[in-house]
């Protein structure tokens, strides 16, 4: 019978409580945790302060059955993770060998010199089971105290995840006698609000029980993710199966992708799959969406390229929109829009344009308030459309909505 453990994570470094750098650690070792079926009660963040890391852990102590610390092993002043914990253990810190040798093997491929703060690195405490690092130098070690379980880790994540991979889970999943097997799925989904979708799939949220429903609100739309427990892989996937085909029965126009799958490689795949290239005209999101299209592998085939027009004379004498079109109607126009997409189809020799013209913020221009954007496609002398579309928040957010509204409408252009 698998016995249920109450576990922590805790990050040190005071470079996390400023917010230069995400605690995105925590967040990885939660997912994967939870596919063994650990629960995770609390993450901490505590800065480089020897006697608030020590408080942390011995208040973590009392409510935790498996801790788990990353950062403070490195070789510097600030790296404190060691002595806080020998405060509350009591365990002699010993100098690991193998550790040693390896990165006075490292100095030497570098050819430069070793100082004398970086044996910090190797040290370890007594009785430790010692965690190598094999993408860098720190090792990580496994720490039974009284009854409870302590994993130290390096803060740098390539380095946490090696360890945590290789060595941390497999260790957990003996320990806590988890045979179950647990998987999980994301549905992604554009073009419908998170209050919708989960009208939409009440009945399904409600009777949930295995596979459990989770709505998750993200900057890229809406994602269900999908999280089954069962004896056997093939009966995992099998539940996810079945309730999959539940929710796209009710709201399967709305579904893009799923899992790391995003937007623009879903529209890269079908522009390549019709065999068209296309090409973008941008002013307010000033190449944002040639950006985001660009950054999938292999977009050169079929993407032409983007023109930022956004000052108005680079609009009228190199993307070729008529004066008289915006003296009529101005830049934020469906008609400029239009003009926009059509022009950039010719100047680029595109199968398909895409523009963007409108108001980021914060001021309004023509009369229009910030965030209203038009969107125009041309996909052809007979396909022409454009979209009004109004957009709340700041500057940058505004921006953002109207680069994945393009994305969405050329989606269901193209699908």
């Amino acid at each position: 019978m698998t016995k249920q453990f109450r576990t922590e994570i805790i990050a040190v470094g005071t470079e996390l409580l400023l917010g230069q750098i995400a605690n995105t650690n925590a967040q990885w070792m939660s997912e994967k945790l939870a596919t063994i079926g650990m629960n995770v009660f609390h993450h901490s963040v505590v800065g480089d302060n020897l006697q608030r890391v020590r408080e942390q852990f011995q208040h973590s102590k009392s409510r935790a059955d498996i801790i788990i610390v990353t950062g403070g092993l490195g070789p510097t002043e600030d790296d404190l993770t060691r002595e806080a914990f020998q405060k509350i253990a009591k365990r002699d810190i010993i100098e690991h060998r193998p550790s040693m040798e390896k990165i006075e093997a490292y100095f030497r491929k570098q050819r430069t010199k070793m100082t004398v703060n970086n044996r910090k690195q190797a040290r370890v405490f007594t009785g430790a089971d010692v965690i190598e690092n094999t993408v860098g130098m720190a090792p990580g070690m496994i720490v039974s105290e009284d009854d409870t379980t302590w994993i130290f880790l390096p803060g740098v994540p390539r380095e946490m995840k090696q360890m945590m991979l290789d060595k941390v889970m497999p260790y957990l999943q003996q320990l806590t006698g988890e045979s179950s097997v647990i998987k999980s799925t994301m549905l992604r989904f554009i073009g419908i609000g998170e209050s919708q979708l989960e009208d939409e799939l009440s009945d399904i949220i409600q009777n949930q029980s295995n596979p459990t429903i989770a709505p998750l609100a993200q900057s890229e739309g809406i994602a269900i993710r999908l999280t089954a427990k069962a004896n056997t892989q093939e009966e995992a996937l099998s539940l996810i199966s079945n309730t999959k085909l539940q929710i796209h029965a009710k709201v399967g126009d709305y579904i893009y992708g799923a899992d790391e799958q995003s937007i623009e490689e879903n529209v890269f795949n079908l522009l390549k799959a019709q065999n068209k290239y296309i090409g973008a005209a941008e002013s307010l999101t000033g190449g944002m969406f040639t950006d985001k299209l660009i950054a999938v592998e292999s977009a050169s085939e079929v993407c032409r390229g983007g023109l930022v027009c956004y000052d108005t004379n680079v609009k009228e004498n190199v993307l070729h929109v008529l004066p008289e079109t915006i003296r009529q109607h101005g830049t934020v126009s469906e008609e400029c829009a239009l003009e926009m997409s059509r022009n950039i189809c010719a100047l680029l020799e595109s199968d398909i344009g895409i523009s963007f013209t409108g108001v980021a913020g914060p001021d309004s221009v023509e009369g229009h308030p910030a965030g209203t954007v038009f969107i125009a496609i041309d996909n052809g002398s007979k396909e022409r459309t454009a979209k009004k579309f109004t957009f709340q928040g700041d500057r940058q957010t505004i921006r953002k909505k109207a680069t994945l509204k393009g994305f969405e409408l050329l989606y269901n252009l193209l699908k």
